[in-house]
């Protein structure tokens, strides 16, 4: 039985393009992915993290916010919006509420002076820094913004993202006490609708939110519709273990007893953990739907074989010489080239970064960059890209490691013995032998 299921589920190919879509073993296939995320550790090592950092940055993050909510004329919505976001915690969300707010009332920005301001910016930012560097494990992106992006970026997160959530809370209280809601709930058929509205509405805004959190803070381009997949999967369970935090807060009386005061903030870092696991979990499957053939590829950080490596790099180089001698209309940017070859992009990226390092490609200024050859065709040789793809990500690591001198003679004798196969041939030489012509549309990556 176990194998008909394995086959059930890893037979399908969600990243081939001439392969029907499942929509149901997809979802397998990505819940079997993200179950091995968390058996690895890193996402609860990152949910942890943030934890710690959350509670350390909530009072400063929450009195930037209302420095900006005061020019909305919303800082009242600060108290009813904290409690609607801890509601899981039963009856010791309102003492946790109104004690953060208690807090950021007792700050006084002027007492402060210059540095304890500049303290107060800068744990806001790192707190939003720290959030980046989770979302970016989870996408697999190894780079972060650059200053001046993040400026921009994180300024937009602290000024819209509190006045969008409070804005949020408000039209939802509002709503709730509106006259023409009530006289439109005493309707027979109509009461029944705002009714199962209501009950909608907090996973719709949730659901909201955790899709602008996936498009904006990932240092990398993300597809809406595995934006929208994500944040429907994490906004399900968010209110769903809501419920049951609730529930388990409510019978655990005992803790109170143990912890005595301390019991509070224990049950408060218990939700916050599962708060932001959840967010990174939502994150995950936005990465697993967007990029269908990383399910292939079954472990996280997967190990390429010096073979693997000469051919993801020499396909590559072909790939984007096919382009720029115009035998091909492929995309040269990294999810073109990745799809070409049906490979995780971030795995392809390696060997790129490995030729771009070598001078054999170059990046354009475009969004999102393409590839395109460093020199002519005529001028690279298929024998420094082979070079170039053996000694990708080596460090130094293959120099004078207690290797005797018979053993090197006879790695360099194999060495000399693929330059000499290749000779001088060049990378135009073999792409205009009058090869297939590559069609474009057929590694168009379903999205």
């Amino acid at each position: 039985m176990r194998d008909r299921i394995v086959e059930y589920i890893w037979s399908y190919h969600a990243g081939d393009p001439e392969t029907p879509y499942s929509p149901p073993r997809h979802f397998l296939q990505i819940v079997v992915m993200v179950s091995r995320d968390l058996i690895d550790g890193q996402l609860t090592l990152r949910a942890m993290s943030l934890v710690y950092t959350t509670i350390l940055s909530l009072v400063p993050l929450l009195a930037v916010s209302i420095s900006v909510l005061k020019g909305f004329g919303v800082q009242n919505q600060l108290e009813p919006a904290l409690l609607r976001m801890l509601a899981p915690l039963g009856e010791s969300s309102a003492e946790v509420s109104a004690r953060i707010v208690d807090f950021v009332e007792n700050m006084r920005v002027g007492v402060l002076g210059a540095v304890g301001l500049g303290l107060l910016i800068y744990t806001t930012i790192s707190l939003i820094q720290k959030i980046e560097s989770a979302f970016n494990y989870t996408w697999r992106t190894r780079s972060s913004r650059n200053l001046m992006r993040r400026f921009s970026d994180y300024l937009s997160v602290i000024m819209v993202g509190p006045v969008l959530i409070f804005a949020a809370v408000g039209i939802t209280a509002s709503l709730s006490n509106n006259y023409v809601i009530g006289l439109l709930n005493s309707l027979p058929y109509l009461g029944g609708a705002l009714h199962f509205a209501g009950k909608l509405l907090p996973y719709l805004l949730v659901i909201a939110a955790f899709a602008f959190i996936y498009m904006l803070v990932p240092n990398t381009r993300v597809n809406w519709r595995s934006a929208m997949y994500g944040a429907i999967t994490a906004g399900i369970l968010w209110e769903t273990s809501g419920l049951a935090f609730t529930s388990f807060v409510s019978g655990s009386t005992k803790y109170t007893a143990i912890y005595s005061g301390f019991a509070i903030l224990l049950v408060f870092m218990i939700w916050l953990y599962l708060a932001w696991l959840i967010l990174l979990i939502g994150s995950s499957i936005a990465f697993y739907h967007q990029n269908p053939e990383r399910l292939g590829w079954r472990r996280r950080d997967s190990h390429l074989s010096a073979r693997m490596r000469e051919r993801l790099a020499l396909q590559a180089m072909v790939d984007i010489a096919l382009v720029h001698d115009r035998q091909s209309s492929l995309p040269t940017d990294l999810d073109g080239l990745a799809a070409r070859q049906q490979v995780p992009g971030d795995i392809l990226a390696r060997m790129l970064d490995a030729l771009e390092a070598d001078g054999l490609v170059v990046r354009s200024d475009e969004d999102p960059p393409r590839y395109l050859p460093a020199a002519s065709l005529e001028k690279i040789r298929l024998s420094e890209i082979m070079q170039s793809a053996r000694a990708a990500e080596d460090d130094g690591q293959a120099e004078g490691r207690g290797v005797d001198r018979d053993v090197a003679d006879l790695l360099r004798g194999l060495e000399q013995s693929l330059e000499s196969q290749l000779g001088d041939t060049s990378l135009a030489d073999f792409v205009r032998r009058g090869g297939e012509i590559v069609d474009a549309n057929r590694y168009v990556q379903r999205q």
